[in-house]
């Protein structure tokens, strides 16, 4: 990759990284089958959320490119919505509270019955890609971090990197959290984590919107 595009890239990565790694549907339902079935079908509804990515990133980038040509106000529209979702996100997670249960999940010690391996993958898949918010997030850091001349196989990079880091981040909350044990200290803790990452988050997203 150019180096022209390595500070973009840095920011793109960051705010991407910080979003994945905040508890949300993925996370929830990672940790559930992971529980529920055991880690190798934990691992592919991981690979299935890392997969889901593309669906976003394909229209995110037909769509934005077409917003470029067309309608450039509406572009602009875009990215103050989309740094009001930053902003909305870094809040929700600055708002959290102690948890004792995950998503109504009963405690288990042990994976219950099993899961075919592409039920999981489609588990994770259908997860990702039908999420709102993340139709969302993509629209935010598409308009408000990359600029409109970075070509379009730059882009598509950025959107194989994504893809990558959501599986891989999943896979490992999959493995870490196979252990009963370590999901109920998170639970008992992981607000505190929201909570700093909702910090980060709003920085950002204050960052983005003073410079429009």
């Amino acid at each position: 990759m150019s180096g022209n595009y390595l500070g973009e890239f840095l920011a793109l990565a960051t705010i991407h990284f910080l979003a994945v790694v905040a508890p949300g549907p993925d996370f929830a339902v990672t940790i559930r089958q992971s529980v529920r079935y055991g880690r190798l079908v934990g691992i592919c509804t991981a690979l299935g959320i890392g997969a889901g990515i593309s669906v976003h990133v394909l229209y995110t980038l037909l769509g934005v490119g077409a917003l470029m040509h067309t309608t450039p106000w509406l572009l602009t529209v875009a990215k103050v919505a989309g740094g009001a979702y930053i902003l909305y996100l870094g809040i929700s997670l600055l708002r959290s509270k102690a948890k004792t249960v995950l998503e109504g999940e009963q405690e288990r010690d042990t994976p219950a019955v099993e899961q075919s391996l592409v039920k999981a993958f489609t588990t994770g898949f259908l997860t990702n890609a039908t999420n709102p918010k993340a139709t969302l997030f993509f629209l935010a850091i598409f308009t408000t971090i990359i600029s409109a001349t970075t070509p379009l196989n730059i882009q598509a990079l950025y959107g194989i990197w994504m893809c990558f880091v959501n599986a891989l981040w999943f896979v490992i909350v999959a493995v870490f959290f196979s252990s009963n044990r370590v999901r109920l200290l998170f639970l008992r803790m992981g607000h505190w984590f929201e909570r700093a990452m909702g910090v980060i988050l709003i920085l950002f997203a204050g960052r983005l919107i003073l410079s429009m």
